[in-house]
């Protein structure tokens, strides 16, 4: 499929076998890490056209809107690439929870290591 993103910045992205760059989802504001996904350039470009954040899901082969369904949706603000141009930083609002499950954040349930 071909996309519309930027050719100058299609060329900095480092992707994986499968064409994919991780995405990370940031409260702006507050900075909390809300969730990580996966885009293509056609789900970079369209979070860049859009606003919206807009992932390529592994599993089912499609492209999601994050709050298409569930009305927990994603305003972005920012789009930032890292320095080794593998990982996108989306800074949003985020409206409700952002994980599948409902939690605020992917990261409330499982606590590895915390200060005691």
């Amino acid at each position: 499929m071909s996309s519309g993103l930027d050719p100058a910045i299609a060329a900095r992205l480092k992707r994986t076998p499968d064409g994919l760059v991780a995405a990370v989802a940031q409260q702006r504001g507050t900075g909390e890490v809300l969730m990580m996904a996966w885009m293509d350039d056609e789900a970079l470009h369209r979070t860049l056209t859009t606003r919206k954040g807009t992932y390529y899901s592994r599993s089912r082969q499609q492209y999601w809107v994050k709050g298409e369904t569930s009305g927990h949706t994603q305003h972005v603000h920012e789009v930032r690439l890292d320095c080794d141009g593998d990982t996108v930083l989306l800074v949003v609002d985020q409206v409700d929870g952002a994980c599948h499950t409902g939690d605020r954040t992917c990261f409330d349930a499982d606590v590895l290591l915390a200060e005691s």
